[in-house]
């Protein structure tokens, strides 16, 4: 009989096969998607039983109220809104309602029953019966139970038009100028791309991809900034992360479908470059929609011109994908203009609504 000779190391090895079964079984017989579901189910039981018994229910002490106005409306000349917001794991009674310093009358919620009292999680809008000035602040503050109060001030109020269909039609026209138009004039540079060396269309097109890192950089630790003002029971931060990585995830799903054979076109990559920009668009006409529905034009014309020059820089990253490819028809060319202008436009109706 020949005999094994063992590893130079000393250790020995069994078969795979002996340790879980020829059938790829667990121990007992057990199917084997049954041990990957036995931690999760192990994971969830624990869980229950630490909300169901939590370990520090007998240190004493009560949870601290956390309530917070996500945002104020003045729907006209005798009325203020806050819509607020019980982020905490206990219910909230507001008791009282301050107005420059001034205890106001005031309702909860849209019912008239009386009400005052906010359910965890909940949100309400606390309507206060006050006769303001256009222009001088108002400072407001509610006095919830247990005496502990939520400042809010409402900066130079104004009474705006709200959306209407002029006002959408007016997006819309911005959002050409603001969107489409420059990304197809950033295009025009295609004759001239197509002339460059290789050396000079990567040097343009790595100073494109420097100024949108540095945009995106700017952005998220923009959005970081206005998500900690956000009401803790919608978790901001989680919100702005989850959507970037949504986001990337959605073009790297979309590349995938268009893949042939593992590989991607010059003028599918372009499409695809297309619409990252779109989505990147998009949320320029947010912040346009929303400065002009609330009233600050000012805001908005700033907004305006400094979009429509950033535009014009995404135009030659659309197009240099095929730049060295047999020219596309004037059709794909104002495909990729709408599919990456056109979103500024949608943005900008989404952000007045809201």
């Amino acid at each position: 009989m020949a005999s094994e000779t063992p590893p130079a190391d000393g250790s020995t090895h069994r078969d795979s096969d002996t340790q879980r079964g020829d059938d790829g079984s667990l121990p007992l017989g057990l199917p084997s998607w049954l041990g990957a579901l036995l931690p999760l189910v192990a994971l969830a039981v624990l869980i229950g039983g630490l909300v169901l018994f939590p370990p520090f229910a007998d240190l004493g002490g009560a949870p601290l109220p956390d309530v917070s106005v996500t945002h104020s409306t003045i729907p006209d000349g005798e009325t203020v809104v806050l819509h607020v917001t019980n982020n905490g794991p206990e219910p909230v009674t507001i008791q009282q309602v301050l107005v420059n310093d001034a205890y106001w009358d005031f309702t909860v919620g849209d019912g008239g029953d009386g009400a005052r009292t906010l359910a965890p999680m909940e949100s309400q809008p606390v309507r206060i019966p006050y006769h303001w000035q256009p222009g001088w602040d108002l400072h407001t503050a509610l006095v919830i139970d247990g005496g502990a109060t939520v400042p809010h001030t409402i900066p130079a109020p104004q009474l705006t038009k709200g959306v209407s269909t002029s006002l959408l039609g007016t997006l819309a026209l911005v959002g050409l100028f603001v969107g489409v138009i420059p990304v197809l004039l950033g295009m025009a540079w295609f004759p001239f791309m197509r002339t460059l060396s290789d050396r000079w269309l990567h040097a343009v097109l790595a100073f494109a991809g420097g100024v949108l890192a540095f945009l995106a950089v700017d952005a998220g630790f923009g959005a970081l900034e206005v998500a900690e003002e956000m009401p803790g029971a919608y978790d901001g931060p989680i919100l702005v992360v989850a959507a970037a990585v949504g986001a990337l995830l959605l073009v790297q799903a979309i590349a995938s479908y268009w893949r042939d054979d593992g590989r991607l076109s010059p003028l599918g990559l372009a499409y695809l470059v297309a619409l990252s920009i779109g989505l990147h668009n998009l949320a320029e006409g947010l912040a346009i929609g929303g400065a002009v529905a609330i009233g600050r034009v000012s805001l908005g014309a700033f907004l305006v011109v400094g979009f429509m020059v950033h535009n014009v820089t995404e135009g030659p990253a659309v197009v240099a994908p095929v730049t060295r490819e047999e020219r596309p028809s004037l059709v794909h060319f104002a495909a990729l203009g709408v599919l990456a202008g056109a979103p500024v436009i949608l943005g900008g109706w989404i952000g007045s609504i809201a």
